[in-house]
């Protein structure tokens, strides 16, 4: 009974957390370090009482220690920003090591859309009542770059029913 109502809270922590994180993200261009701590110190607390196994919780943070590596690779090169590779690791964890592929090809998709629209938004000016909103502004403007936590989020979103997670619920 623990182990799915542990997973019921997982799942829905995760899921709102990852929601908010996209749409800040789009706001403000940001991703906090409270937030995905909050997300790492919550999987290693519900991942067990969810009933997942040692060497599932394993292989997920040896899966999240790669794409860490691997995102911050991309934020030397300038191409993410620092918060979106933590982000990008922790979503991992939760997702499982069995999701990182897909993770990965969900968020090259989404990002690429992501930022075709950026590019098409961009190109005619904003609207008068857009104008009055700080967001809308960075947002439209080139120098601001592309919020991928938008996509880091759909993607994990997208992912969430084919996790052990998500399997523990029955």
């Amino acid at each position: 009974m623990i182990s799915s109502f542990a997973a019921w809270v997982a799942l829905l922590l995760f899921a709102g957390t990852m929601i908010y994180a996209g749409i800040k993200d789009v706001a403000t261009m940001t991703i906090t370090n409270r937030l995905v701590l909050l997300l790492a110190a919550a999987y290693v607390v519900l991942a067990p009482l969810a009933g997942l196994g040692v060497d599932e919780m394993l292989a997920a943070a040896a899966a999240a220690s790669l794409m860490l590596a691997g995102t911050f690779l991309l934020f030397a090169l300038g191409w993410i920003g620092g918060g979106d590779a933590k982000l990008a690791a922790v979503a991992v964890l939760w997702l499982g090591a069995d999701q990182t592929l897909p993770y990965i090809f969900y968020v090259s998709v989404a990002g690429a859309l992501l930022t075709l629209a950026l590019i098409q938004f961009r190109r005619f000016p904003l609207p008068a009542v857009l104008q009055r909103l700080t967001w809308t502004e960075r947002l439209h403007s080139a120098a601001a770059g592309v919020p991928y936590g938008a996509a880091l989020a759909g993607a994990a979103l997208l992912l969430l029913p084919e996790t052990a997670l998500f399997a523990a619920l029955t």
